[in-house]
């Protein structure tokens, strides 16, 4: 039996709905999702597998112009995930006129299939949807054309499909039975790290990075202790809140996703602190594991 097994990078701009179609298309929720942009800082591979095929998918950060060294990692996961597709997904939203030119000319130009899944038809027309089509099929003639909705999973089956039928002959690259790249570990910072998007303001999130220290599975219970670095001493006042209530509802918010998330007993212990302008500095960027390869 021929076997089948490729990459698919999924591209857009920020805050499109790439983590919502990666989540929808492996079944799980690997990637975090909330309504600001820049959610997503790293490259997070997820497998689903067949008899005769495996996709790994990759959902990446949304395409920006770098303001600081930490966006400018989550650019080179960006090309990271460029380089070695099999396919392409480039998400554009219902209404998007434009996109970053650099990748356009790449995408133009490459000899893989494209698929453009325009996102968020819901919200639209149905007289509206084919003359957006036309409207990216000028601009991206090579490419395949798809309305979706990731949130209401319309079309992600047809999506689904036409990926496997679009898959090169290789064998697998990752054992059947593993859903991700990533660790536990990872995957509970992630879900600290959106209750802080979710429940904090302005800057803070942005300047907040999430890093799990210790991670021990006994028979009842998995006890995490997690550190916050934030870049600013006000920012750490922020975050604890006047009289620990902010972080004690962290604390509460992040366990419930985590106990959800593992099915088991969780103490979490949040400890918060400050690695000046860690956004900028490469020697904790490297710590927090935002070097691309």
């Amino acid at each position: 039996m021929t076997h089948r097994a490729g990459f698919v990078s999924i591209i857009g701009n920020p805050n499109v709905g790439k983590s919502t179609l990666m989540n929808a298309l492996v079944g799980e929720r690997l990637s975090i999702i909330t309504s600001k942009a820049q959610t997503t800082r790293h490259r997070i591979q997820g497998f689903v597998n067949g008899d005769d095929y495996q996709i790994v998918f990759s959902d990446t950060p949304g395409i920006l112009d770098p303001a600081y060294k930490l966006q400018e990692s989550m650019m080179g996961f960006v090309r990271e995930a460029l380089d070695d597709a099999d396919i392409f997904i480039l998400m554009i939203e219902a209404g998007q006129k434009s996109f970053d030119e650099e990748v356009m000319q790449r995408l133009v130009s490459i000899k893989v299939p494209v698929l453009v899944l325009i996102n968020k038809i819901d919200k639209q027309k149905e007289s509206e949807i084919e003359p957006m089509i036309d409207y990216w099929k000028e601009r991206i003639p090579n490419g395949q054309f798809l309305p979706v909705s990731a949130l209401h999973k319309f079309n992600i089956d047809v999506v689904k499909n036409r990926i496997i039928e679009l898959l090169p002959e290789n064998p697998p690259y990752y054992p059947k039975d593993e859903l991700t790249n990533k660790n536990m570990r990872f995957f509970v910072s992630e879900m600290i790290r959106e209750k802080i998007l979710l429940l904090y303001q302005k800057e803070v999130p942005y300047s907040t990075e999430v890093v799990i220290d210790t991670y021990k599975e006994e028979k009842e219970i998995i006890r995490i202790k997690a550190f916050i670095f934030v870049a600013r001493e006000s920012q750490r006042r922020i975050i604890i809140g006047h009289e620990g209530k902010a972080i004690k509802k962290l604390g509460i918010e992040s366990r419930k996703e985590i106990e959800k998330f593992v099915e088991k007993q969780i103490y979490l212990d949040i400890t918060v602190k400050v690695r000046k302008n860690w956004r900028d500095d490469d020697k904790a960027l490297d710590n927090f594991g935002y070097q691309p390869k």
